[in-house]
């Protein structure tokens, strides 16, 4: 058992992770879990979880902790008007899809695998929203079918993986192909739903039955984390979508890309 003045800091860092994900979740679309892996994996292993289940704990936790501040984030977006339902409906099959896949992967790879995974995609998003070059793009809209449903399916293996709801992978590639920043965060939220739920059950199955995982698991899933964390990100979710309707489209992009480089340093940290 560590010491009492270590579990006041686990607790007092998961009541920060969970106001400033939830904040996130509703300025970028990105369910909170770019900031909640990184926490969650330096605090599980400040209590002892083993390295070995360390970083699946902390993904599969993130994305139980996605599904309700996924859902309340769309709400909130869906009610101004913002979201792209049409693509939500194109992606329903698509992107849960992706999600089976990264289950099965998840059972089989390495915890500096993940953590690998993570930061490198953190990178290149980062870089790619801080130089915003209008060469980058690829198109005026987004592209049909079957292409748009490879993606969809791309985003959710990928996002499943990383623990975080898509808002990442999603605000790129609609943002590439000529859409406004703010109408690919909005949808982004519900691409976060998406993923979550059947991210969730995935990373039970994935994790039934190992050993050396934190009381009150199931699974890759920490139910104590998720009741302590959630209820923070729901509080804090509309003041993030408030922030991202008053704030410019290249304020957004910077502020997204500075916070994906600082995000892929601390797992870089973690892997040397």
């Amino acid at each position: 058992m560590p010491p009492v003045q270590e579990l006041i800091w686990f607790g007092l860092a998961l009541v920060v992770a969970g106001s400033v994900s939830g904040f996130l979740a509703g300025l970028f679309g990105i369910g909170g879990g770019a900031i909640l892996v990184p926490v969650f994996y330096q605090m599980f292993g400040l209590v002892g979880v083993p390295e070995a289940v360390r970083m699946h704990v902390a993904v599969g936790t993130s994305l139980a902790i996605i599904v309700p501040t996924s859902i309340r984030s769309f709400l909130a977006h869906k009610k101004r008007g913002a979201v792209d339902m049409d693509l939500l409906r194109q992606w329903v099959i698509a992107v849960p899809v992706g999600v089976v896949v990264a289950s099965l992967i998840v059972a089989a790879i390495s915890s500096a695998g993940l953590r690998t995974i993570f930061a490198c995609i953190a990178v290149v998003l980062g870089i790619r929203m801080l130089l915003n070059r209008e060469n980058w793009r690829l198109g005026a809209d987004l592209p049909g079918n079957p292409w748009r449903a490879m993606v969809g399916a791309f985003i959710g293996m990928l996002s499943a993986l990383m623990g975080i709801g898509g808002g990442v992978l999603n605000n790129t590639f609609m943002t590439m192909f000529g859409r406004p920043v703010h109408q690919a965060v909005a949808t982004s939220a519900g691409v976060g739903v998406l993923i979550s739920v059947p991210g969730l059950i995935g990373y039970v199955w994935a994790g039934w039955g190992e050993t050396g995982l934190p009381p009150f698991s199931t699974g890759f899933v920490n139910w104590l984390t998720v009741a302590l964390v959630i209820p923070l990100t729901l509080i804090c979710a509309p003041l993030g979508v408030n922030a991202a309707h008053a704030m410019s489209k290249r304020q957004m992009e910077i502020a997204f890309g500075i916070f994906m480089l600082v995000v892929a340093a601390r797992f870089f940290v973690s892997l040397a």
